[in-house]
């Protein structure tokens, strides 16, 4: 089997990684010593915020830090992000590549993004609690923007959720810069009377999820989309049964974004028995495709 954490075409961004169906973060969660409190709400002088990360005690090639700076302060949303890779020097080449990554995966961007994300990063912000302790063994702090200085950095205590949507504007930096296309998932549904083809892209430069089915185009639920691109990389896939075409005989049939075609509940099964990602997969498209 190859584990769908290695599956995702876009695994740069750490996005639609996930490692398990209780988990699907696709990060690990990094000790905190918690002692919850509230902190002060931003208010009208807070311009923007600074994401930065460590994964801590992970090995390399995966091990990482990143800073992320989002300022809203003009009529613009500026993004400034650095991404580095970290003790890689233990490693060869061939190691990393094994791996899926490439020799040079550190990353810079700074320019705009679409105003989307303002609205989802202050909207989060706002509701953010937050740790009065320090991280250990790494982890994501929040540092806020005003009037032109940045904060004292802080570790909210929903770490997931935070590094999950830090996943996501990384992703949509990807998108608009160009290094990475959106991702596209496949699937075809065959029956006896019947073969029906649809197609999800998941556009993370302007957080549109695009449902192609029977000719037509529509936006659809994001939230719905990305909870069915979870499921998506949930099952572990086959790919030594795998095909370059998708099936015609009666089945359902999923590709997702590598050209490769698997049969669910043949090339593609699930991890976890107690947890059926393959019906449920099968369930979200139907669902999409019967609308």
């Amino acid at each position: 089997m190859k584990s769908s954490m290695l599956q995702s075409t876009h695994r740069g961004a750490l996005l639609l990684v996930r490692d398990s169906p209780e988990s699907i973060s696709g990060q690990a969660m990094w000790p905190l010593k918690t002692k919850y409190k509230h902190m002060k709400k931003s208010n009208d002088h807070t311009n923007g915020i600074v994401i930065e990360f460590d994964s801590g005690i992970i090995p390399p090639p995966y091990s990482h830090v990143y800073r992320l700076a989002l300022d809203w302060n003009g009529s613009e949303l500026i993004a400034e992000l650095e991404l580095h890779y970290t003790d890689r020097e233990e490693l060869t080449v061939d190691e990393i590549l094994d791996e899926g990554f490439t020799a040079k995966d550190d990353f810079s961007f700074k320019g705009t993004l679409d105003y989307v994300w303002k609205k989802v990063v202050s909207i989060e912000f706002e509701k953010t609690k937050w740790s009065g302790r320090q991280l250990d063994e790494g982890g994501l702090t929040l540092s806020v923007l005003e009037d032109g200085k940045t904060g004292a950095a802080k570790a909210p205590t929903d770490q997931e959720g935070w590094q999950m949507l830090a996943q996501d504007v990384i992703q949509a930096i990807y998108e608009t810069s160009k290094k990475e296309a959106p991702l596209t998932v496949n699937y075809r549904q065959v029956t006896n009377e019947e073969s029906i083809e649809c197609s999800i892209t998941m556009n993370f430069s302007n957080r549109e999820a695009v449902l192609v089915s029977k000719n037509n185009s529509r936006i659809i639920n994001w939230e719905y989309a990305v909870q069915l691109m979870k499921l998506v990389f949930s099952p572990d896939y086959n790919y030594d049964i795998a095909k370059e075409t998708a099936g015609n005989l009666r089945g359902s049939y999923i590709e997702c974004g590598d050209g490769y075609w698997h049969e669910l509940g043949k090339g593609v099964v699930n991890i976890d028995t107690s947890f059926d990602a393959v019906g449920k997969i099968k369930d979200g498209f139907e669902n999409l495709i019967e609308e």
